[in-house]
């Protein structure tokens, strides 16, 4: 079974706390710091799961998600956003451009791990 977890985040203690919590329960963690990285780096590894945070420099979550659902290697690869965008319609703007979900920041180290994990029996 892949074991492979993509997070595309810029922010190293929210990078740090996810990959130590995913880690903990056997995931294997490949980072990215900004979107095109992570879209690069999403067509090599082959993820099981991509977590995408949705504020990024250069290029934000929602084009990061867009381009990721134009690869057809990607098409079927579950993307969680996992932001601190919590309006109204946010969660929307994020299923929109091709998320399968969406978890608010501050993150719970307690449910985390379990949350994503959900994601991947739904595929």
């Amino acid at each position: 079974m892949n074991k492979r977890v993509l997070l595309i985040e810029d922010n190293e203690q929210n990078r740090y706390l996810v990959s130590f919590l995913m880690q903990a329960r056997g995931w294997e963690m490949v980072q990215a710091e900004d979107g095109p990285t992570g879209v690069a780096l999403a067509g090599q590894v082959d993820p099981a799961l991509i977590l995408l945070d949705i504020q990024l420099p250069g290029m934000d979550g929602y084009a990061v998600a867009r381009a990721l659902r134009s690869d057809p290697k990607l098409a079927a690869t579950p993307i969680v956003a996992v932001t601190s965008y919590a309006m109204p319609g946010d969660r929307e703007r994020c299923l929109a451009a091709g998320c399968n979900g969406y978890i608010e920041k501050p993150i719970d180290p307690q449910s985390f791990a379990g949350e994503v994990e959900r994601f991947l029996e739904e595929t």
